[in-house]
């Protein structure tokens, strides 16, 4: 979608740290997500909700998942970033000024947790099949790499329906008409009907990130949301390294075909 887009752009060792080390805090805590939400299950769901929901062809139960997946993943995305103290946690993920597959993974474990566990609440509660949340949970994961992605995916008017690049793009866009727009992790139309869409035409972002003043270190965005004495200017990516001071500039800012 960006011309001159580089591979080894500012921050891409910050964003691998946070794909292979993060990670793993993310995964535990979903884990306990899970087995909370399993056992509370057993005790509120009934078991005849439970076994008409894995009744239903493996296609219906893929799509309702996908549909209560993402009403759960709109609602606490946009508490995130309504309500001040969960919106420093999930200022992390929008410190990012280039955006690719990698840089989606730049997530504080907090916001990662509870956005995603959220969505994942309905799926483990209500009774879909073993093969339902196979198919469910590959989808959210490659379109999740999709959103990021600086690719180009025309599927006409589907994209009014279905969450693209674009779509996305333009949630992160350091453009006052996109703040607080286009929360949906999946589907588009949740977005319209709420009323927090924002898809000008073919257009894209000429500029990414956020004004808070978000550290440009590993360790110093994890504790950040923690600290209440903040900067007011804003900090952006150092070229190249996750560990060094920040640098000014549009180095890393690319043309819009």
């Amino acid at each position: 979608m960006h011309e001159g887009k580089k591979i080894f752009r500012p921050a891409w060792k910050i964003d691998l740290f946070y794909a292979v080390c993060s990670a793993l805090f993310t995964k535990l805590g979903l884990a306990l997500v899970i087995i909370g939400t399993i056992y509370l299950a057993s005790l509120l769901v009934p078991s005849s909700l439970s076994a008409a929901v894995a009744g239903l062809p493996l296609w219906v139960q893929v799509v309702v998942a996908i549909i209560l997946s993402d009403l759960g993943f709109y609602a606490v995305h946009r508490l995130f970033h309504k309500i001040p103290w969960l919106w420093k946690f999930h200022a992390i993920h929008h410190s990012i000024e280039t955006l690719d597959w990698l840089a989606g993974h730049r997530v504080h474990p907090v916001d990662q947790i509870l956005t995603k566990g959220a969505s994942l609440v309905p799926v483990f509660a209500l009774g879909f099949s073993d093969s339902a949340i196979v198919i469910y949970s590959m989808i959210y994961v490659w379109q999740s790499l999709l959103l990021h992605s600086n690719v180009s995916v025309n599927l006409g008017p589907l994209r009014y329906v279905l969450a693209l690049p674009q779509f996305h793009h333009w949630h992160h866009a350091d453009h006052p008409e996109a703040h607080d727009k286009n929360f949906a992790g999946q589907l588009a139309f949740l977005d319209f009907i709420f009323g927090t869409h924002h898809l000008p035409g073919r257009t894209l972002p000429e500029r990414y990130g956020t004004s808070t003043p978000v550290p440009s270190d590993y360790t110093g965005q994890l504790l950040f949301p923690f600290k209440t004495d903040q900067s007011e200017q804003p900090i952006t990516e150092s070229l190249g390294h996750a560990d060094v001071g920040p640098i000014v500039g549009d180095l890393d800012r690319m043309t819009v075909r």
